[in-house]
């Protein structure tokens, strides 16, 4: 059976802006957006510049733990994602071992649609002394994606575009490259990400989720590792199976095809 949905609309945030146990976060790939104007107190969580280093590869367990206390994230804190990143925000969260998480699904610009105004105030919490549990409950490492077949069951779910599976291009926005080699990883079937969404940026509903999936041989007993370019359209596809639709055995590939596609070592199918 389905999780309960985590989803929270604009209304909800507006009622807990000034809630001192609620941390409202912006999750985006570039910091351009959040300086122009922000969900009044929110923290802004850059998925580039805060949960990758300068190479592309994921921070390490203390640098996410730094980055939650300095945002001013405590045990019982309920986080709330938005922006173009919001679920991979989400689905970390979770990951670490913090359950109280909630997110605004579809584009910011919705906290706009919905009557609300930009902040242009850049927050400073109180920094907590919180530890994340550190489970890694949806993570699935490089080690495990590169096994064999039969050591590695179940099935690895690429959700990037058409144009970057098949290698006509390395990044979402179509940006060269040098060092990366374009196409995906052996095995891996193909979804893309749009399936799932409606052309507004919102899920599909569930029956309609089903369907896309069943079409690639994907059903609530399938194991599924999903992964895309740096892990947010993996998470979003992770959103979709795992609370919208409760399948139990699904995980993401964090370090995704930015880090496999410039591995020399590691095999590339166009």
């Amino acid at each position: 059976m389905p999780t309960d949905d985590t989803r929270v609309q604009p209304d909800d945030i507006a009622t807990h802006l000034h809630d001192p146990s609620v941390r409202i976060v912006e999750v985006d790939v570039s910091p351009a957006k959040y300086r122009e104007g922000h969900i009044p107190g929110a923290v802004l969580w850059d998925a580039y510049g805060d949960l990758r280093g300068q190479d592309y590869s994921v921070i390490s367990d203390a640098e996410l733990a730094a980055l939650v206390r300095r945002s001013g994230i405590g045990p019982d804190t309920t986080v709330i994602t938005y922006g173009y990143a919001a679920h991979l925000g989400y689905w970390l969260l979770r990951s670490c071992g913090h359950d109280r998480v909630r997110l605004m699904d579809g584009p910011r610009e919705r906290w706009i649609d919905a009557g609300g105004t930009w902040s242009s105030e850049t927050p400073a919490p109180p920094a907590t002394d919180y530890d994340l549990p550190g489970q890694h409950r949806f993570i699935t490492s490089t080690a495990e994606v590169a096994a064999a077949p039969a050591e590695r069951p179940g099935i690895l779910l690429d959700v990037r575009s058409e144009a970057e599976y098949t290698g006509r291009q390395f990044w979402p926005s179509g940006a060269p490259e040098s060092k990366g080699r374009p196409g995906h990883i052996p095995g891996a079937i193909h979804l893309p990400i749009d399936a799932l969404r409606t052309s507004e940026g919102a899920f599909r509903h569930d029956d309609e989720l089903r369907q896309a999936l069943e079409a690639v041989g994907i059903d609530s007993s399938s194991r599924v590792i999903t992964y895309c370019t740096i892990g947010n359209r993996a998470a979003q596809a992770w959103y979709a199976l795992s609370v919208l639709l409760g399948h139990e055995d699904v995980s993401v590939y964090y370090d995704s095809y930015v880090e496999w596609g410039m591995d020399p070592d590691s095999p590339v199918e166009p």
